[in-house]
């Protein structure tokens, strides 16, 4: 069980009836029900996906300024230098912008910091090296709204610069000649959740004019939405319309970098929805950055010859092999000091090291945030100096918390989910009391639960059809604010499973009455999975199809299997009728007959229960736990009895057992001599049926 809660939606039956009744399929009516779509008119409002973006790019805030001084340089023949950053959204902005402007003539010169040598955006040197190029005007995209000091050096060389940035603004802009970000207070543009590409793509419409902008959106589009989703920017608004289009031009994109890259990923030829784009080609491109070769990701999709591509392409995955290898002995590293940090220092999680990659902490925190359901902050140390990336959870505002603890740090950058810090190593412990103190204070002192959100649970198991499952594309494409849907089958029965991928994965076949599935669950083992075949289990899961030598089939993407929450009928049945002998109520010979358990029945339970209780079982979901005894008591045992023991056993004083809701928690009472087990008032009810003698305490 990866995530402790599940949050289940209940979309009202009437509401899926009625969708459905309008000619939209079940799973497409249960996800919009789900999430607040009820009618036929919002259900196509929903799923609309413009074909063009509407708003002007000359609604942002300077945007005329930074048009009348590009196109300025454009006609004198200025050295223009396109500043960038390293990751997939500052990439693709980079390589954006200089393709516009090469195609208009100009002499660019292209600059990416290299993650370690050069940190997170704009610096002296690289600004004097441009300089001294020759560049004139500097372009920023995807940085420098908080680089007020290095704007002021470049003036100060007599060099212009233009800011095009998306993410948060510090109290004082940038005293540069234009400064573009939907998130100056001042920006009047009213869709604010554009990717620093985005703004790029805005600008390059701006510089060609009303008519052009179908044109360049063609041609820039699939850019754009490569940077979109590797940002997780909201997918809602314009980011959808750049998203879906993009993806629809992806196949017949003029840059060939982009299919040497989809051939050597293994997608030529494939559909290709924004899952594929966020798991598999960003984390490609993603990787030359993080491992300090940004340049190789923005020459691969620059280059127009195909044989530079496909030999850029290999380098590239090989790239992105190496960092899964680092980020693995980073993530066990910073596990196991975990391990060993107080519970006041775990709202928080800050950790640093001399050993760690630089380029990869980054996304070792979000696996680390995920994992233990909190923000992380991971830094490298090198020299007395950390630089630190954080990822949120739960919605934690970063860039806030980081302004609160602004005077421990050098610096910092970023916006809510996602941001990078500068710190002196002298100051990290004070760091890591504060930001705890901060996250505690935030969240009203209740640690959050990792959980996980399921759109609802599937209530007509047979209606699960892969047309029905085709028919989901329609909410494409998924990201941040429209998430890929998910589903919950509650009470299936675990037919089979089997290690597939050298042991690494998990091959599972489910049931719910007659129907049944075919399941994977990557990265996750039998032993860690926990489950047996013929165990009752709930799963959470994506839909997908399979493709398999030629023949496609439906399948469940598991996201997480738990025991069972759910009783089934003859569970639910028993725990009845013990409610009713508990109770007091009449019961029938046969019933009582059924409830009757021997001294060896009951020795087999409470052996069974002390062994539970040894491996810390004492506090989980009571459906669980029940089953569990029931096995460990010898598999002959029935739900019932072990039901029956533990309120015989609680009656006698021999366990504390309490309820809170679902969930129970158990203790074994200290005791002085033999306990009448058979004095039970609840067993001598039951005497006259069998007449079984009495028995002590097993």
């Amino acid at each position: 069980m990866k995530f402790k809660k599940w949050n289940i939606g209940a979309p009202a039956a009437a509401d899926v009836d009625r969708l459905q009744s309008a000619g939209y399929p079940y799973l497409l009516s249960t996800v919009l029900a789900a999430r607040g779509v009820t009618t036929a008119e919002d259900a196509a409002a929903a799923l609309e996906r413009e074909r063009s973006l509407s708003l002007s790019p000359m609604l942002m805030q300077d945007m005329d300024k930074a048009v009348a001084r590009i196109q300025r340089a454009l006609s004198d023949g200025e050295t223009i230098a396109v500043f960038g950053d390293y990751d997939v959204d500052g990439i693709t902005s980079t390589v954006l912008l200089m393709d516009y402007l090469r195609r208009c003539g100009a002499h660019c010169l292209r600059y990416i910091p290299r993650r370690v040598e050069d940190g997170y955006g704009l610096s002296r040197d690289a600004i004097q090296s441009l300089r001294d190029r020759g560049a004139t005007l500097m372009i920023t995209v995807d940085c420098g709204i908080t680089g007020n000091e290095e704007v002021d050096f470049a003036a100060s060389l007599g060099m212009d610069v233009v800011v095009t940035d998306h993410h948060e603004c510090k109290e004082t802009l940038p005293a540069a000649v234009a400064v573009v970000d939907p998130h100056r207070p001042d920006c009047p543009y009213p869709f604010k959740h554009l990717a620093g590409v985005g703004v790029a793509l805005k600008l390059v419409l701006a510089l060609g004019g009303r008519s052009r902008e179908e044109a360049l959106f063609a041609r820039y589009c699939t850019l754009a939405a490569i940077g979109t989703i590797a940002d997780v920017m909201r997918m809602e608004g314009e980011n959808r319309t750049i998203v879906y289009c993009g993806l629809k031009a992806l196949p017949h994109t003029d840059f060939v970098g982009i299919h040497a890259l989809l051939r050597e990923a293994g997608l030529a030829g494939k559909p290709v929805s924004s899952i594929q784009i966020g798991f598999v080609l960003s984390p490609r491109i993603n990787a030359a950055g993080r491992m300090g070769a940004a340049d190789l990701a923005a020459d691969l999709l620059e280059t127009d010859d195909p044989a530079r591509a496909e030999e850029l392409a290999r380098q590239l995955c090989q790239l992105n092999r190496e960092r899964q290898m680092v980020e693995q002995a980073i993530c066990a590293d910073a596990t196991e000091k975990i391990e060993h940090l107080p519970s006041e220092e775990r709202s928080a999680l800050v950790l640093s090291s001399e050993h760690w990659h630089q380029g990869v902490v980054g996304i070792v925190a979000s696996r680390l945030s995920e994992k233990y359901a909190c923000p992380s902050f991971m830094i490298h140390l090198k020299d007395g100096t950390g630089k630190g990336s954080c990822r949120s959870y739960g919605g934690f505002n970063l860039f806030a918390a980081l302004e609160s603890c602004s005077d421990l740090l050098e610096g910092f950058g970023g916006h809510e989910l996602a941001a990078g810090f500068t710190i002196q190593e002298s100051n990290i412990d004070a760091f890591r009391t504060r930001m705890n103190r901060y996250v505690r204070t935030a969240s009203g002192g209740e640690r959050p639960v990792a959980s996980l959100d399921v759109d609802a649970a599937i209530t007509s198991p047979a209606a699960v059809t892969l047309a029905e499952v085709e028919q989901l594309d329609q909410l494409e494409p998924y990201g941040s604010g429209n998430p890929r849907p998910v589903f919950a089958l509650l009470g299936a029965t675990v037919d089979s499973l089997q290690s597939v991928g050298q042991g690494k994965h998990l091959k599972l076949r489910l049931s719910k009455g007659a129907t049944r599935f075919d399941a994977i669950f990557f990265s996750m083992t039998e032993s860690e999975c926990g489950v047996i075949a013929g165990m009752r289990v709930d799963a959470a899961f994506y839909l997908q199809a399979n493709t398999f030598r030629g023949t496609t089939t439906l399948q469940l993407q598991l996201i997480d299997l738990r025991p069972s929450l759910t009783p089934s009928r003859h569970e639910a049945a028993d725990l009845e009728l013990i409610d009713r002998l508990v109770a007091g109520q009449t019961l029938t010979s046969q019933e009582k007959a059924r409830l009757w358990a021997s001294r060896g029945q009951f020795a087999a339970c409470w052996t069974a229960l002390e062994r539970q209780l040894r491996q810390g079982k004492a506090e989980e979901n009571a459906l669980p736990f029940l089953r569990r005894l029931s096995v460990l008591s010898g598999g002959c045992e029935s739900f019932l009895r072990s039901a029956l023991a533990l309120v015989v056993f609680q009656e006698r004083g021999l366990i504390s057992l309490n309820r809170e809701g679902d969930r129970m928690r158990l203790c074994l009472n200290p005791t002085q001599g033999k306990v009448d087990l058979f004095a039970c008032p609840y067993l001598s009810r039951l005497r006259p049926a069998t007449g079984e003698p009495r028995g002590d305490r097993p």
